[in-house]
């Protein structure tokens, strides 16, 4: 099969067009044929050599995919050979078939292309679990997105928005910022012109955002807490800011406050396919009934994986960069 593969860790061109064998398939796992794959911030961390793949997993880059499944083990499952699916895999996206357990796949909803479907697995999986999980977002709560426009930002906004929360963005640039207004946050705001805890606590009377869902940390941390109300939680997915920052243990103790983190990829199986299970039941009609929409800005070849991850690093995008295989 045609597939990307990582020649050695380093800049886009690392990524090089290969014929690699099909996929052995392990008990639990099905086999999909490819039509379109998603590209994501970890595929360039593995790829600078910063993200190790997970033992038994494998080495192509590509965390999502949606395709038709054409082989594979099938018992106890909604799905039949020929059935179109999207899917959360722990890597080998970027070719033209992939394995993928059976608990993580889920149906392409209801009118939907393949590229589009493609472009939810990964970020879907990820902002559900961290805010809905993790950070426990309830009703009558604000939430707010760092880095708005991103695949993450684009997912969470409306993901919250449609479940009926108040929702604040940070962006790069003004137009950044309206693009997040029109998907459904309250107030999007330019982190590089305005104090994005003052503006949050302006909107809030003083007490803050409930959840922050942060892909920056570093210092950014400390200034959360400062726009966090009191038993708000911070949830960090990423470490564009640094992983290391200074933080006011002060305010954390006295205001119950919680700081907490994870990643997806190297979760077991178990805990991937609850949160399938949750998103086909509460996000799945809502995707259906056009409440939530995916946001694809451009779309390449899979030989042209080398162009979207230099596109990615230019963080001028706004939603998912696909790679369309069949």
């Amino acid at each position: 099969m045609r597939a990307i593969e990582i020649i050695k860790p380093g800049a886009p061109d690392v990524l090089t067009p290969c014929e690699r064998p099909m996929p052995t398939l392990k008990a639990g796992e099905v086999l999909i044929k490819v039509h379109a794959a998603g590209v994501n911030r970890p595929d360039v961390l593995q790829r600078t050599g910063n993200y190790p793949v997970p033992p038994g997993a494998s080495d192509i880059p590509g965390l999502e995919v949606a395709g038709e499944i054409v082989d594979g083990d099938l018992a106890g499952s909604p799905f039949k050979r020929g059935d179109m699916v999207c899917a959360l895999v722990q890597g080998g996206g970027y070719a033209e078939y992939c394995a993928a357990p059976v608990v993580q796949c889920l149906p392409v909803p209801k009118g939907f292309s393949a590229i589009e479907a493609a472009s939810l697995p990964e970020t879907f999986f990820t902002v559900y679990s961290n805010v809905f999980g993790r950070a426990r977002l309830a009703d009558g709560e604000t939430l707010l997105v760092q880095g708005g426009t991103s695949g993450i930002g684009v997912t969470a906004i409306q993901i919250a928005t449609a479940l009926g929360h108040r929702v604040f963005a940070t962006a790069g640039t003004d137009d950044k910022c309206r693009a997040c207004e029109s998907l459904g946050a309250e107030r999007g705001i330019n982190y590089r012109t305005e104090d994005f805890s003052e503006v949050v606590k302006s909107l809030t009377d003083g007490k803050g955002a409930n959840v922050i869902i942060d892909m920056v940390a570093g210092d950014y941390v400390n200034r959360e807490i400062n726009c966090l109300a009191d038993d708000g939680r911070i949830v960090i997915i990423a470490l564009l800011g640094g992983a290391s920052g200074s933080i006011n243990f002060g305010e954390v103790l006295r205001r119950r406050l919680v700081i907490t983190g994870s990643t997806l990829r190297p979760r077991p199986i178990s805990f991937k396919q609850d949160i399938a299970q949750q998103l086909q039941q509460r996000i799945w009609p809502l995707l259906e009934a056009g409440k939530i929409k995916p946001v694809i800005f451009k779309t390449f070849s899979l030989d042209q994986a080398a162009q979207a991850h230099t596109l990615m690093e230019t963080s001028t995008h706004v939603g998912k960069i696909m790679l369309q295989v069949v």
